[in-house]
């Protein structure tokens, strides 16, 4: 059924003029693809990841950052920030509210983190607020503040404050008629 390669054999090399088609195997071609054809070009949704955006320890921003890629953050931010994956370097600090599908906090946030993945890791400093989906806190890390968990986090229905218990109201002191005040 299967037999030996005959590919590199001097004899099985068809001679000029011979029209037997060969069975060597053809070099890819050179020429660049015709704009309307996608014969081997790889699906639009396949194309590859970007890198994340970094941004530099010494980078400080006053604004909102959005983006739906990746980004790492090593400088200060003072403003919101909404992204795909964020990671917060450990010499970074960021002032305002984070969204992301994942978080990883290796520096300081001061402000409420709302993510589907969240990870504080040992030299994490977060004061605020966090909502997830899921949440990682490594020992070490420094938190204050609340954690809720909710199945959609990222939905801006979900970014009312958390509720807290209802505490009866302090009942207001009486006031004492003056004369007896002095007595």
């Amino acid at each position: 059924m299967f037999s030996k390669s005959k590919i590199n054999d001097p004899a099985s090399k068809p001679a000029l003029g011979d029209d037997k088609p060969s069975m060597a195997p053809s070099a890819p071609s050179m020429m660049p693809p015709r704009s309307g054809d996608t014969h081997g070009a790889p699906p639009a949704s396949a194309k590859p990841k970007p890198a994340p955006s970094t941004l530099s320890s010494d980078l400080v921003i006053k604004g909102n950052l959005k983006t739906t890629g990746d980004l790492q953050i090593e400088g200060v931010v003072d403003g919101d920030i909404r992204a795909h994956l964020l990671t917060v370097g450990e010499g970074a600090t960021v002032k305002g509210e984070i969204i992301a599908d994942d978080v990883v906090v290796n520096g300081r946030i001061i402000g409420r983190v709302r993510g589907l993945k969240v990870r504080l890791t040992s030299s994490a400093r977060v004061e605020g607020d966090i909502i997830h989906k899921t949440i990682a806190i490594e020992s070490g890390a420094h938190f204050e503040g609340s954690v809720q968990r909710q199945d959609d986090p990222l939905n801006s229905a979900s970014s009312k404050p958390v509720p807290r218990p209802a505490q009866p109201a302090a009942k207001p002191a009486a006031a004492k008629p003056a004369e007896s005040a002095g007595k």
